[in-house]
């Protein structure tokens, strides 16, 4: 950065600010169990944060960057240093990443069995009215 430039100069990370909380406790290799005992707050909070549903107020936000080893500034706008990564945490991350997607396509694929037995039930009774004849 030169003389004349500011930190909002810099690329931001793209990434938000709970997806910025979660690959710095993962660069710690904290659990998120783990990180909330440190600071005080329910694993459920932590959690919430990283999923986007809510975001750390103030004094938090500090504790998580000191205890993360990275800027209040990175955590909130993706300014300045990350967290260096482990090498298996990318590996680790496409992983998690597959597996997510895998799951909502079982889950998409149970509902589209569950829809199409109802179909299938509901021809079948067609059918059955179909072969009693008429005025059955």
């Amino acid at each position: 950065m030169s003389e004349t430039e500011t930190m909002w100069a810099e690329p931001r990370d793209g990434d938000t600010i709970g997806g910025r909380i979660r690959r710095a406790r993962e660069a710690a290799n904290f659990s998120a169990a783990q990180l909330a005992r440190r600071i005080g707050v329910k694993t459920a909070t932590v959690s919430a944060w990283e999923s986007g549903r809510s975001e750390p107020r103030a004094n938090r936000l500090t504790m998580l960057a000191g205890f993360l080893g990275v800027s209040p500034t990175w955590l909130l706008y993706g300014l300045g240093d990350a967290p260096a990564e482990t090498p298996l945490a990318s590996e680790m991350a496409l992983i998690a990443s597959s597996l997510k997607l895998l799951r909502e396509t079982h889950e998409r694929t149970g509902e589209a069995l569950v829809r199409l037995e109802a179909q299938v039930e509901q021809i079948g009774r067609l059918i059955g009215k179909d072969a009693q004849g008429p005025g059955a």
